[in-house]
C-alpha cells in the first residue's frame, strides 16, 4: 500500500498546493481502517455511495461543492472501506457497506432426520388392519420409543409417532372389547 492517494495530504491526486482549498476540506481521510484489510470496490459499490450521498444532499446534509467532492471520489474509490468513510457521516452510510453474516431462512435450512422408530410404529400402526392386530403391540412399543428419542434428539417424526400410537392403542383396545364379547356372549 504505497500508493500516495492513500496518504492524508495526498488527495486529490496530481494536485499539489497550488489547488482552491485544503484537500480535506469536511471530507475523512481516504485510509484504511486500521487491523482491517479492505475489500476491493465493485462498480455497485461505487453506485450504492453515490446514491447515500445524492440522498444527504437532497435532504441538505451536503453542500453542492462537498457533495461534488465527494461524488468524484467514491467514483475514484479503490476499496470498500474508503466508500464507508465517504457516507459514515450520513445516514444509512456504513451500514449499506458492512457485510452482515449470511443468514440462511429456515425453509432453505436441511431438514432435522425423521426418527426410524416413529416411521416404523406409523407402518405397524397401519399394517394392524392387515395383521388383524398382530402388528399392534410393536406400534405400541416403537410409538412410545420413538417419542422418547425424539425429545432427546430434537429429531422429526412425532407425528409419526403419535399416529403409530393411536393406531396401536385402537388395534388392542378393539380386539379386548371384541374378546370381552366373546367370552360374555359364550358364557350367557
Amino acid at each position: 500500500m504505497t500508493d500516495p492517494s492513500w496518504q492524508p495530504g495526498a488527495w486529490p491526486p496530481h494536485q499539489g498546493p497550488s489547488h482552491q482549498g485544503p484537500p480535506h476540506q469536511g471530507l475523512p481521510a481516504m485510509r484504511p481502517a486500521q487491523g482491517q484489510p479492505s475489500m476491493l470496490a465493485a462498480h455497485s459499490d461505487r453506485e450504492r455511495a453515490v446514491d447515500v450521498l445524492r440522498a444527504g444532499f437532497a435532504e441538505g446534509r451536503l453542500q453542492k461543492e462537498e457533495y461534488e467532492r465527494r461524488v468524484e471520489r467514491a467514483y475514484q474509490a479503490r476499496t470498500v472501506g474508503d466508500l464507508s468513510l465517504l457516507v459514515a457521516d450520513l445516514p444509512q452510510g456504513p451500514a449499506a457497506f458492512q457485510q452482515a453474516p449470511m443468514v440462511v431462512p429456515p425453509t432453505f435450512m436441511p431438514a432435522a432426520p425423521t426418527n426410524g422408530k416413529a416411521t416404523a410404529a406409523m407402518v405397524c400402526g397401519i399394517a394392524t388392519f392387515f395383521t388383524f392386530g398382530a402388528s399392534a403391540v410393536p406400534a405400541v412399543i416403537l410409538g412410545h420409543m420413538a417419542r422418547a428419542e425424539i425429545r432427546q434428539t430434537h429429531e422429526q417424526g412425532d407425528g409419526q409417532a403419535v399416529a403409530g400410537l393411536a393406531l396401536g392403542w385402537l388395534a388392542i383396545v378393539g380386539w379386548a372389547l371384541l374378546l370381552l364379547l366373546i367370552v360374555s356372549a359364550a358364557s350367557g
